[in-house]
């Protein structure tokens, strides 16, 4: 019968919690950035209610109701693009502090393993096939987490790159819907 090693389960949970803490961090920080944008977002539109509500109740020809249209929908999009922007932003760092946690556990464990396959299969006959083997899964985990942080990249940049153009291609409409109003 095995009786537990204390030092051992000791250690086992402090390297456990002192992985899980950064994650836990970085979790509360993006929460407590994607509460505050959500905040400002519901109260700007609660304004802009009240504001437009006015504004559309002032108007007393079909002209003005068109330039009124155009006004009212100007700063709305403009803060639906900057809210949209701002949850990316968020969800951006997320994935990179997540990824940069998980690549610190995974070369940590990489290299716990590593020592550990030596300092066990140094004496041992024909554990020199059985530490080759597993240097080599090692090596090709090692890859495989390369290729998948390199796409995980690129999605970022093709994402990045798409939501510019949108917002590009939003602004030029804007101005000009905007333009063709004030003719």
């Amino acid at each position: 019968m095995n009786t537990p090693n204390f030092e051992q389960l000791s250690a086992a949970q402090k390297i456990s919690a002192d992985a899980l803490l950064p994650l836990i961090r970085s979790t509360c920080n993006g929460a407590e950035r994607l509460t505050a944008i959500n905040v400002a977002a519901a109260r700007d539109f609660l304004s802009d209610v009240v504001t437009s509500a006015q504004q559309l109740l002032a108007i007393r020809d079909a002209s003005e109701f068109t330039r009124a249209n155009v006004s009212l929908f100007q700063p709305l999009l403009e803060k639906s693009m900057n809210y949209v922007r701002d949850v990316y932003e968020v969800a951006t760092a997320f994935q990179k502090d997540v990824t940069a946690i998980a690549e610190g556990q995974y070369e940590q464990i990489s290299r716990n393993a590593a020592a550990t396959l030596v300092d066990k299969t140094s004496d041992a006959p024909g554990s020199d096939v059985v530490a080759a083997t597993v240097k080599t899964l090692l090596d090709a985990s090692s890859r495989f987490f390369d290729r998948i942080n390199d796409f995980s990249q690129q999605a970022n940049a093709i994402t990045e790159a798409n939501f510019k153009a949108l917002s590009a291609t939003t602004q030029a409409a804007t101005a000009a819907t905007r333009k063709s109003v004030k003719k």
